[in-house]
């Protein structure tokens, strides 16, 4: 595991899931994790098990559409921890509607969140990773953003969009000979909690945790049939990859995109 001991990494949506994986995964290797999450109590669980190893972090409440909300977290940043090298903008959502049903309102909320919440994240945190000497930034995109897929047009659509925006700031990030390196990482089926919400607006239902588990089970059996290999990922499947691109060892690697989608993007 690369040694990343004195970093610090600012991660979204880190409450849950794939955000969650990264904070862990991250922490292992030696970084000081900003676990942010607008769920508070999520963030919280997520130190929690950090803290369970010894690991170094603290949360930090942001709503990613929100402007001021970056600019306060990015000074917050600069002032308690001096530096930021890694920025994962993993935070967003999916809402699972046929386009001649979905409301304006759940296209926007998808674009607010999955697309200028990547925009506002990348903006903000570019200059302090510059003055930290330079470091990397991971847009968490989809297998979504690579092919389209019937009920998931907006979702695609944002995820496409992350997957070239990544590309250009990768560009002139190199051209600024900042040292800052932007990459998209594409998952397919992951075992998150996105499954869930996705086919009630984005958010979790009042069903109770029983109800929750069932969905669960059903959205995995599907996850599994519509992989190649025959089952769903995990966060940790996506968080090496994460860490890889925060490391050295990523040093020559920018622009790329990083498919981890158990072949569903080949099929």
């Amino acid at each position: 595991m690369p040694d990343l001991k004195g970093k610090v990494a600012l991660i979204t949506g880190a409450g849950s899931g794939i955000g969650r994986g990264c904070a862990l995964a991250l922490a292992r290797a030696g970084a000081t994790v900003v676990v942010a999450d607008i769920d508070e109590g999520g963030a919280a669980e997520t130190r929690r098990e950090i803290a369970a190893f010894k690991g170094a972090s603290r949360s930090l409440k942001l709503d990613v559409v929100s402007e001021a909300g970056w600019r306060a977290a990015i000074e917050e940043i600069a002032d308690r921890e001096g530096r930021l090298d890694f920025l994962v903008n993993n935070a967003g959502i999916c809402i699972a509607t046929p386009i001649v049903e979905m409301s304006y309102a759940s296209w926007r909320r998808q674009v607010e969140i999955n697309l200028d919440g990547v925009f506002l994240g990348t903006r903000a945190a570019i200059p302090l990773i510059a003055r930290s000497g330079g470091g990397s930034i991971v847009n968490i995109s989809s297998v979504a953003g690579l092919k389209g897929i019937a009920g998931l047009a907006g979702y695609c659509a944002t995820k496409g969009a992350v997957r070239l925006f990544t590309k250009a700031v990768a560009l002139e990030c190199a051209r600024a000979r900042n040292n800052i390196r932007v990459n998209s990482v594409h998952p397919g089926a992951i075992e998150t909690p996105i499954w869930v919400k996705m086919a009630n607006d984005g958010v979790m239902s009042d069903g109770g945790p029983n109800s929750i588990a069932d969905r669960m089970e059903e959205t995995r059996a599907q996850a599994a049939r519509a992989t190649p290999m025959g089952f769903a990922g995990e966060p940790a499947d996506i968080a090496g990859a994460v860490v890889y691109l925060c490391s050295p060892e990523a040093r020559f690697v920018t622009g790329a995109e990083f498919v981890i989608d158990g072949g569903a993007s080949t099929a």
